[in-house]
């Protein structure tokens, strides 16, 4: 009796392998994140980027006007804080 591996090598020689002609067509496995391309992930997240920016942008000017986001957010980002300081001129005071 024959064991099962003595048969399997000798059924395919260790010379023979795939011939790849230079004709041939050469396939490279894309990179992709949850089935989608690198490329088209690429592209939807620069535009995912810019539309959240722009929606973050709106945000704080939009709220800016508010007091308490004013005084709490917006006063306390370290170098555009004082954008959002108003103090009233002692002029304008009424006391």
């Amino acid at each position: 009796m024959v064991s099962p591996s003595a048969a399997r090598s000798a059924a395919s020689p260790a010379s023979t392998t795939n011939h790849r002609s230079p004709f041939a067509l050469r396939y490279k496995k894309q990179p992709h994140y949850a089935g989608f391309p690198l490329k088209t992930s690429v592209r939807y997240g620069t535009i995912a980027t810019a539309f959240g920016a722009t929606a973050g942008i709106f945000a704080v000017f939009f709220f800016g006007e508010v007091p308490r986001v004013r005084k709490d957010i917006l006063m306390n980002i370290p170098v555009i804080g004082g954008y959002w300081e108003r103090s009233i001129p002692p002029e304008d005071n009424v006391s």
